[in-house]
């Protein structure tokens, strides 16, 4: 029996993963990670790194991260404590929504997760304080391969749904596109 379902979204190879959670009076039991369902559902990748995060208050944003070739990684991003608005940005150079972006809400009640293939920038805003992410990447971090947009670059017409109130310094020094940035050709 599977305990996902998927959602497409408008970014080809872009999904939500719904959570079917298992539900009592002591609780609920919701499984994050399966390979077997996972895998028809568009993750083949290995298991290379998992990330907690917690960002501690509200409006803040992490992102928008992704690694260059030939480290690029797929995501799987779930919303642990509270509820974040989570974005990805298509960055495949061949894409016809190539500089597109998406956002979707992602929290502990909706049992919703991101799978992000390679190829997309990830950054969410927090919309409550206290929020804890986890990240399954298909990829071990390199130093040397670390990316970023900036959260407010005109040319990603990002929405963010709050006032952004904290940005890591090494967040706000992205640079902002140019013409000359091509993407990434996977």
């Amino acid at each position: 029996m599977t305990r996902f379902k998927v959602i497409d979204l408008p970014l080809a190879g872009l999904k939500i993963i719904e959570r079917i959670s298992c539900q009592d009076d002591r609780g609920f039991l919701s499984r994050l990670f399966c390979i077997d369902n996972l895998a028809i559902l568009g993750w083949q990748y290995p298991v290379a790194q998992v990330n907690h995060s917690r960002t501690r208050f509200l409006g803040s944003i992490r992102g928008m991260h992704y690694q260059d070739l030939p480290y690029c990684d797929a995501k799987l991003v779930t919303c642990i404590r509270g509820e974040v608005w989570d974005v990805a940005v298509d960055l495949r150079q061949d894409s016809p929504t190539f500089l597109r972006s998406y956002g979707q809400l992602l929290s502990e009640h909706n049992c919703r997760s991101a799978l992000i293939p390679p190829g997309f920038a990830h950054g969410f805003q927090t919309c409550a304080d206290n929020c804890e992410l986890i990240y399954l990447h298909s990829t071990m971090y390199q130093p040397q391969a670390d990316k970023g947009l900036r959260y407010n670059d005109p040319k990603l017409e990002i929405s963010w749904p709050h006032l952004v109130t904290l940005v890591s310094h090494r967040d706000k020094s992205h640079p902002l596109l140019t013409s000359s940035f091509k993407g990434i050709k996977l």
